[in-house]
């Protein structure tokens, strides 16, 4: 039985639009090729264009990383969410593209690992297409449960690993400018920053 989801499912981002910033064209020639199969929509171009605006819109990250000391005692009051998450690519010079499932939805995310201010561009995917990719992620994965916490108009994410990362506890923060992460005082239970240490990165932690 076919699973082909980058061709069933026209809602996938194809990969040379997730991976080229430049490539702004619609796709038409490939739409009107497959849609003689009965596979692909007359939207497919339209959702192309879509995805090109929505990535050039936010393409930057910005955040800083620390090892808490501790864990403030009401940490389970405060919003939660479980992460299910694995790297389809990740390369020698820090590019990656990562496929998450949470509780809310699923993302596929292509990043690059740069210290404090990294490019990401995301868009959400179905279930179903989470799940055809996912053995693609095999021995690339990790799990953890994520809190959010406000703070001063910011919110730091702490994340508790799970699995062979058990024990690992990791806050971050992000930015809406540079400005505003070079003038962040970490709180009293920050410890270690994190932020440029590769150790600590998701895609190292999921080759454990």
């Amino acid at each position: 039985m076919e699973k082909s989801i980058g061709v069933r499912v026209p809602s996938l981002v194809p990969p040379h639009c997730l991976l080229s910033e430049a490539n702004t064209e619609r796709p038409t020639s490939n739409a009107q090729r497959f849609n003689s199969e009965g596979r692909v929509v007359g939207r497919w171009a339209l959702n192309v264009e879509r995805w090109t605006l929505k990535f050039n819109a936010m393409p930057h990250e910005i955040e800083r990383k620390f090892l808490p000391k501790n864990v403030p005692p009401e940490l389970e009051s405060f919003p939660h969410y479980h992460i299910e998450q694995g790297y389809l690519v990740a390369t020698s010079d820090g590019k990656q593209v990562r496929l998450r499932r949470t509780d809310s939805g699923c993302t596929l995310t292509y990043k690059t690992e740069e210290g404090a201010v990294r490019e990401e561009r995301e868009v959400s995917i179905t279930s179903e297409q989470f799940v055809a990719l996912w053995p693609a992620t095999a021995g690339k994965r990790l799990t953890k449960t994520r809190y959010k916490i406000p703070t001063g108009g910011l919110t730091i994410e702490v994340d508790i690993y799970e699995g062979m990362n058990r024990g690992l506890i990791v806050a971050e923060v992000e930015f809406p400018d540079r400005r505003a992460c070079d003038e962040f005082q970490p709180p009293d239970w920050f410890g270690e920053e994190v932020t440029n240490n590769p150790r600590y990165s998701n895609v190292i932690l999921a080759r454990e």
